[in-house]
């Protein structure tokens, strides 16, 4: 937050809640899609690919323009919109596919998996919050740095990405749900 000029406890705090609201606010509207339209995987490959571009300001400092925060608070605000719904819909996605799997042993799962790599990757994401890298220092208009901590996080992000992308099972509960519905007779 810092890098972005957002320094005030009070400015902190109004980030963090905007942050907070567009989680919810992504979760309704891209959740409400992918309910509509059982998109999980396109939906979740735009939410990772649109993430990795609004990860850089939040570790990259352009040297021309300085700090930023009007860019900090926005690219918060999309992280939160296309990041903060990604867990749940890939949770009812696991849900659809184990059916007719127990949906909390699903989610459990999948809860415990996250929260396991995230403590494993901690290390890691604290060395590289200490680095940082220079891009572009011989051209003085395009001179800028950039946190360790980011690049770890959009290397994560464009790993998982590419996983995904290779992603493909049929969804049982949904195919499930689409023939019951086919042989109810009135």
């Amino acid at each position: 937050m810092e890098r972005g000029g957002i320094t005030k406890p009070s400015q902190v705090a109004m980030a963090g809640a905007v942050f907070e609201v567009s989680i919810v606010l992504g979760g309704i509207i891209l959740g409400g899609y992918v309910d509509r339209t059982k998109a999980y995987k396109n939906v979740t490959l735009g939410c990772l690919a649109i993430s990795l571009l609004l990860l850089l300001p939040l570790g990259l400092t352009e040297h021309k323009l300085g700090k930023e925060p009007v860019l900090m608070v926005l690219s918060l605000l999309g992280l939160g919109f296309f990041t903060g719904p990604i867990q749940p819909i890939n949770a009812e996605l696991a849900v659809d596919l184990t059916f007719p799997g127990d949906e909390t042993a699903v989610e459990s799962v999948q809860q415990i998996g996250g929260n396991l790599v995230s403590a494993l990757l901690m290390p890691c994401a604290q060395w590289a919050a200490r680095q940082d890298f220079q891009l572009f220092s011989k051209i003085p208009l395009l001179a800028s740095d950039i946190r360790g901590d980011v690049i770890l996080l959009m290397m994560v992000t464009a790993l998982t990405y590419f996983y995904f992308s290779s992603f493909d099972s049929p969804l049982k509960r949904t195919i499930a749900d689409r023939s019951s519905a086919n042989n109810v007779q009135i």
